[in-house]
């Protein structure tokens, strides 16, 4: 019999960070000094778009002269990749660090392999995904969607956000990119902003802690049409990007990308 994997408790310091590795490999809890950030429940916590973020236009993408029907789970379009739905292999896990990897299969059709490393400390959380190929080079996509809570309780105030994107992706009746870059618009939102020098977003939940998103990649999806939750998503190409921005896998050019998370309590 196949047996569930457990999730996986990193801690420092009073900060404790839970990883569901039979659940696409994502985070289920993050609690620094007893108060959760992330927004409780299967669809929620903070779980991994790969190797596709966001909405691919009808389900379908191209490589070279082939083209590919994946799965329609957003209709008319499929959404967010196959990763969060896979069970993950744990590689190393030590008390503030582990690792976890998953092969690609059905409904992807290509062979490749995605690592996750996890790396906590008292005041950060580091995030690092790659994809990669033996053999046959595929357009792939790699991030994040975490539900970070609105309100953290205890009469608090709500959270604001903070980012200066040096352009807004047009967003069509469809909810894909027009091509259009515009002037960036007020929210709420459920949109893709360029910010070409590296993601950086900041979450302030005031006199309890400020949060700031940041990563190397020039592509970020802010979704807070919900009340409970604001979703900073930083990720490695657009909604769409398999068509729009491919960016290849190769076996001596994998795709990685990394995000950091870093905190600093306040009051």
């Amino acid at each position: 019999m196949h047996q569930t994997p457990e999730p996986v408790r990193l801690t420092a310091g009073d900060v404790e960070l839970t990883v569901r590795p039979d659940a696409g490999c994502g985070i289920s809890s993050l609690r620094v000094g007893g108060t959760e950030l992330l927004r409780q429940g299967p669809r929620y916590g903070s779980f991994v778009m790969v190797p596709w973020c966001g909405r691919t236009d009808n389900g379908r993408f191209r490589n070279g002269g082939v083209t590919h029907q994946l799965p329609i789970d957003a209709a008319p379009h499929a959404i967010h990749g196959t990763g969060r739905h896979a069970t993950w292999t744990q590689s190393t896990q030590g008390e503030r660090t582990a690792s976890f990897y998953y092969d690609l299969t059905d409904p992807w059709p290509y062979e490749g392999r995605v690592t996750q490393v996890f790396e906590l400390t008292e005041n950060e959380l580091r995030l690092t995904l790659g994809v990669e190929t033996a053999e046959v080079s595929f357009p792939a996509q790699a991030g994040w969607h975490p539900w970070f809570l609105r309100n953290l309780g205890a009469g608090g105030q709500d959270a604001t956000i903070d980012f200066a994107p040096a352009w807004q992706e047009e967003r069509g009746d469809d909810h894909l990119p027009t091509g259009r870059r515009i002037d960036p618009q007020p929210g709420p939102w459920d949109d893709c902003f360029g910010m070409p020098d590296g993601v950086d977003v900041t979450l302030t939940w005031p006199g309890r802690l400020r949060l700031k998103v940041t990563s190397p990649a020039e592509w970020v999806v802010v979704y807070d049409e919900q009340p409970e939750a604001i979703c900073v998503e930083p990720q490695s190409g657009p909604p769409n990007g398999l068509n729009t921005h491919p960016r290849l896998v190769t076996p001596i050019d994998p795709l990685e990308i990394t995000t950091v998370w870093a905190w600093e309590r306040l009051g």
